[in-house]
């Protein structure tokens, strides 16, 4: 019976991941609404352990159950976003800081070089590349930090921030060409050990954000 137990809490967790990386990579828009029938067929599973990954995501309000309608993509207002990125400019700030003092070689040439695509590009118009580097330069930071609950706060204030605003935009509050030279002062500040720097920067450049968030509302 145990391992009975496990098995079904490894399926909600492998069901749960499934559908934060939908949510995330935008193949679940804001406002949607969750398909459980088509899921749990594409899936091949049955409905339980979708629901339990659903109750998972409704915790950490990615997603909203509606009653007698189902569960929803949740749409975060402008304000919402705003006091998110409030939490973000601390957190993140914090991870920079860490991870400057932690860093190693072969993660700061990795770090350093997210981007690199980007570089010497008068005008970055694809937004699904950029995107898609973002997230991994602010999750990658995370991570070197080493602070587990930490990491997983971040990742899930990233998805929001980037998978619910500007669908033209691919989730960026701010065009690539603004955000380039932040992300590599950023990087490098990290990589060179400076740990004040590099919270300062991260801190700038998410309160950049929040001032654009502001001028929508």
């Amino acid at each position: 019976m145990e391992n009975l137990a496990i098995q079904y809490e490894n399926l909600d967790q492998k069901v749960y991941q499934i559908l934060k990386e939908m949510i995330e990579h935008r193949r679940l828009l804001p406002g949607e609404k969750i398909p459980q029938e088509k899921l749990a067929k594409d899936l091949g599973i049955s409905r339980t352990p979708l629901v339990s990954a659903l109750k998972f995501l409704e915790h950490e309000k990615l997603v909203e159950a509606k009653p007698r309608r189902g569960y929803y993509v949740r749409l975060f207002s402008i304000e919402e976003m705003i006091s998110i990125f409030e939490i973000r400019e601390v957190l993140e700030g914090l991870a920079a800081r860490r991870a400057a003092k932690s860093i190693t070689k072969a993660e700061a040439k990795q770090l350093v070089n997210i981007f690199k695509p980007f570089q010497g590009l008068k005008d970055i118009t694809d937004y699904q590349a950029y995107s898609q580097a973002d997230r991994y330069f602010h999750m990658f930071i995370a991570e070197i930090a080493s602070r587990e609950f930490l990491t997983s706060i971040i990742q899930t204030f990233n998805i929001i921030s980037l998978a619910y605003q500007y669908p033209n935009r691919e989730g960026l509050i701010r065009v690539p060409n603004e955000t380039m030279e932040d992300h590599m002062r950023i990087g490098e500040a990290i990589a060179n050990h400076d740990s004040e720097a590099a919270e300062q920067l991260m801190r700038e450049h998410l309160q950049k954000a929040i001032v654009e968030l502001e001028k929508a509302v």
